[in-house]
């Protein structure tokens, strides 16, 4: 009996002791609870989609037209004067982005550039109607190619301080070297058509072609006709170099391997030596300067 009931004191000592919390602490948790529940913020509401919707619109709309400025741009092939390597309706993508850095067209490169002057005269294909108007929204964010842009596709056949040479019969040479043109439409001729001769290209100025020579108004004709047919480089937009649609054309535009074997045009102007004078003359100078700078510094202690 006596061993029962000290062990039934015992227990309900214990449970005694554990049911009474300590005063302080219960009170430091209600007031931490009370703190967590204020401080809490509410919950965001989601917005729903069609509320969403025109911000990723605006959004998308100013990613494309930073991309079009900056960075690439999609145009329309509108003739057949660079077919093979591009037929009418084809879309292809031009790199804005290098010449921001300096880059300048490269022998050989297919490039996009606006008018010189007068070579587009007559050719325009506005589009005024429902058409149109779609298509001035759409490529002015660059979702389409631009109907009414004054620009022109060619290759590059030569670079400031190169010399061409295109005579009928013959080749085009540049700097004294025959371009190997595999890309040329087939029963092209190089120059049969419109032969200039011979031309220096300025600094700072593009010689160009198409690749269907005997169907393209190039620096050739406009070179004999209205003007020096030269193309200023600040006039290029950019390099095209893929053609993107339609799917069935889809083609990069890499430089034809034959340019790689054109020299320089325009040799940098070897530094000349100094005459047998002037190199007496400076070897005595350097004696006498240095005898001075040593007695300065003895007169200095």
């Amino acid at each position: 009996m006596s061993v029962e009931q000290s062990t039934e004191s015992g227990e309900s000592g214990g449970t005694k002791e554990q049911a009474e919390p300590d005063d302080g602490a219960g009170q430091a948790a209600e007031a931490g609870t009370g703190d967590a529940e204020q401080g809490a913020k509410p919950a965001r509401k989601k917005r729903p989609f069609w509320q969403e919707l025109p911000i990723l619109l605006v959004i998308a709309l100013l990613l494309s037209l930073g991309i079009k400025t900056f960075f690439v741009q999609a145009f329309s092939i509108p003739s057949g004067s660079m077919e093979n390597t591009l037929h009418i309706g084809d879309r292809v993508l031009v790199d804005k982005l290098t010449p921001w850095f300096g880059a300048e067209p490269e022998r050989g490169e297919v490039v996009v550039f606006r008018d010189p002057g007068g070579w587009l005269e007559g050719t325009s294909t506005q589009d005024d109607g429902f058409t149109g108007t779609v298509q001035k929204v759409l490529s002015t964010v660059g979702l389409m190619p631009s109907a009414d842009e004054k620009d022109l596709i060619k290759r590059v056949i030569a670079v400031g301080g190169d010399t061409v040479e295109c005579n009928a019969g013959s080749p085009v040479k540049v700097n004294g070297v025959a371009l190997d043109e595999p890309y040329l439409f087939p029963g092209a001729t190089p120059c049969d058509n419109d032969p200039v001769g011979t031309v220096t290209v300025p600094k700072g100025k593009l010689w160009v072609m198409g690749d269907h020579r005997n169907n393209s108004r190039d620096s050739r004709p406009h070179h004999n006709e209205t003007g020096d047919g030269f193309v200023p480089v600040g006039n290029v937009v950019g390099r095209a170099f893929v053609v993107a649609w339609p799917i069935a054309d889809w083609s990069t535009l890499p430089v034809p391997d034959t340019f790689g074997k054109v020299p320089s045009g325009a040799a940098a102007a070897p530094v000349e030596a100094p005459s047998a004078p002037a190199a007496l003359a400076f070897a005595g100078v350097v004696p006498i300067a240095l005898w001075r700078r040593r007695r300065s510094r003895r007169a200095a202690r």
